[in-house]
Parts: structure tokens; sequence; C-alpha cells
């Protein structure tokens, strides 16, 4: 419990602090987010991707509000009853409004029957968070049909450029390949910024949220799935190469992983759901510049580099993304209204001795789904093959 003096100080501090905040380069996602819709408005992702930002972008389409910011260290004490006086502390501070902005929210338990309650009264939550199941688990038992979740990543390519001032063109490509998404890396280009993040995610995210024991081999699991992003790996194996006690220990750390956003794990498609659960998984992380800032063997596969920003590009867009493998294989299927829709496959240069290759992985994935055109994305090419069209990354990523 908090005494509401405090929560009268903290309050007042962080309106301030989030009114000093620049409103930045204006995400895609604001321009999605209806501000009239009567369900509780979900924005989560990874720490430090802009989350603090797109809520100050949408205080400017508000008259007033309450802003809470439940990250703050000094409100870790927070329960579920203190909601009761930081709404009187919002009243009496900042007068009536009818919308509440809370920040990382995931850290009070039970915090749904408090934004339940004050929907019963026609109050707007705009919430964020930073960890996928405990927000899908408490919005699935007091929320469930009155909320709307939409998911913010690390800066697209196209944001990149807003953010930087630079125009499309292989140039500027290069570096977002070299760079990632993470906004402030973007600004001040210091990989301490990046391995600050990695560190903040195990220890408090993970470790500390989940009270893991083993530090060490939660640090080095992660940055093993991020250098290894693009490849296939299965629980079994990974629990003999880190000697682990159980593969539930390995899947387990996964999840945690997933659900902090740090990673993504595509699953192979099948018709059949339990196929897909034995299948083996391909793992992709969250922004490129993160993983090469944690991590040295990564940075030097181009390939594998281009192919986890183009599953990004995508993972932003649809919520099915697959991988495709029988006799070849094809990098990415994507499933729409429960049919797939696209096939795509990924290589950074396409030459004499990889064209028939990629050609016929696509090319079998297309038959199999009975695909009119297939696609291949490359770092600096464009070409034709019948139905099939090969192009640059930066022209798919500006105009797709």
């Amino acid at each position: 419990m908090i005494l509401k003096d405090t929560l009268g100080k903290i309050v007042d501090f962080q309106r301030k602090e989030l009114r000093k905040r620049e409103c930045g380069v204006e995400r895609e996602l604001f321009k999605l987010l209806d501000m009239k819709c009567p369900h509780a408005l979900i924005i989560s992702g990874i720490r430090r991707c802009g989350k603090s930002t797109l809520l100050r972008q949408i205080t400017k389409k508000l008259d007033n509000f309450y802003y809470f910011n439940f990250d703050d260290q000094r409100v870790s004490g927070f329960e579920v009853s203190d909601f009761e006086k930081l709404d009187e502390v919002f009243h009496e501070l900042n007068g009536e409004s009818n919308f509440y902005l809370f920040d990382e929210i995931q850290n009070v338990s039970e915090w749904e029957r408090f934004v339940r309650k004050m929907q019963d009264s026609k109050k707007k939550f705009v919430i964020t968070g930073s960890n996928a199941s405990l927000l899908s688990r408490e919005l699935g038992t007091k929320l469930t049909g009155r909320h709307l979740i939409n998911e913010l990543f690390p800066f697209s390519y196209y944001e990149m450029l807003k953010l930087l001032n630079k125009k499309p063109s292989l140039s500027s490509f290069e570096v977002y390949f070299k760079n990632g998404g993470f906004p402030e890396y973007l600004r001040y280009d210091n990989e301490a910024i990046l391995q600050e993040v990695f560190n903040d995610i195990i220890l408090r995210d993970i470790v500390v949220r989940y009270g893991l024991r083993n530090t060490k081999i939660v640090k080095e699991l992660a940055i093993y799935l991020l250098s290894n992003a693009g490849k296939e790996f299965s629980y079994s194996k990974l629990r003999k190469l880190f000697d682990l006690g159980s593969t539930n220990t390995v899947i387990s750390y996964i999840s945690h992983y997933e659900d902090s956003y740090l990673i993504f794990t595509v699953p192979r498609f099948s018709y059949s759901y339990k196929k897909q659960l034995v299948n083996p998984k391909k793992v992709y992380a969250v922004d490129v510049g993160l993983t090469k800032a944690n991590s040295m063997s990564f940075s030097q596969d181009n390939g594998r580099i281009l192919e986890n920003l183009v599953f990004l590009h995508l993972k932003r867009k649809y919520k099915e993304v697959y991988y495709f493998k029988n006799k070849n294989e094809c990098d990415f299927l994507v499933k729409e209204k429960g049919r797939i829709t696209q096939a795509i496959q990924v290589c950074y240069k396409l030459d004499e001795d990889n064209k028939e290759r990629e050609i016929n992985g696509l090319k079998e994935a297309m038959n199999n789904f009975q695909l009119k055109k297939g696609l291949i994305i490359t770092f600096n090419q464009d070409d034709t093959f019948k139905n099939i069209q090969a192009v640059s990354a930066w022209k798919w990523m500006e105009l797709y």
C-alpha cells in the first residue's frame, strides 16, 4: 500500500515528465488507434520500443487525461486496492476526465478489476505493457470482449526514414540493416543502450518476475536463440546443449522470452495443429540491432539478418506467419482468414548457384497452396522469373 500523499507527488511528477517528452516520429500504429471506441486499447511490446512516446502522441488528441507509469520504482508496492486512492488523486490534481493512460500496468496484480469497474462507468483506457502473457491472461478473465490488443515493435524501415530524415534508397536501408529499429539507438548510435535493454529484459522481465535462479543459463540461452535467428530449433536439442533438467524447463524459458517480446517463434505450416506443435520451429529476434549488440556471430550472416528484417515486416502486418518445408523449403507463408495468401522467399543475393534452389522452394509452396504469384526478397536485386518476382528489400518495405 502507498500513502495518498506519496501518490500525489508521483502523479504530478510523472505528468510533468510526460509533457516534457518529445512526441517524436508518429508511429504507424497511431493512425490505427480509434479513440472513440468504447473498448480498452491495449498496446503491448518490448521495453524501450516507444510505448510511452506513443502515449505522449495520444495525449495530443485529448483535452484532459489521467496518466500513471507503474514501472516507476517508487510505486513498487502498489496494490490493486491503491487504485481508489490513485483515482482520488487524479481528480484532485487534474480535474474531470474520461481518459486513463496507464503505462506498464502488468506490474500490478489484478489491475483488470479496476479497469472493468471504471469501464462500467463509461471511462476510456489506453494501457501499455511489456509482457504478452500477463496481459492476455488478465484480459481474458475480466475484460473479455472489452479490449483491443495492438502490438508495437521497434521502428519499421519507414519509421526510421522519418526519424533520421532520410529517403528510401539502398544507402538508407543499409543503415536500417545495420542498426535495427530501437529509437534511442537510432538517435545516439551507442550499443550500450541495446545491451542495457537486453539485460533489463533478462533480469527484470524474466529472472525476477518468474523467480528463476540460474540467471547465467537464462542469459546464455537467450543469446544463443538470438544468434541463431532464422534457424530451426527443437526443445530436446536445446535441453541437451544447455544441460537442463527437463524439456519443460526449455519450453518455459522460451515462453518467457516470447512473452517479453525478445524473440518470436514461427511454426512449420501443417493443416494438423498437433504436427505444428511437434515439428521444429524457427526463431527470430525482435530487432537485428539488439541481436548484433549482444552477439558477435549473428552480425556476420547477412542472409539471416535480411530474413529477420523481412519476418518483422510481415509480423507487423499479419497475425499468422509460418515457414514451409517439404521436399524444398520456403521461408514464409502468410495466412489470412483461414487460407495461405502469400509465399515469400528471402535470399540476400541471387546467383547461378542458389537460384534454382530458391525458386524451387518457392514454387513448391505456390503449387501446394495454389498461389499464382511468388515473391523473392533480396538485398538489392530486381528481376522476374515468369510468375515469380524478385525485389529489393528496401523497395518492398517502402511500398508494402
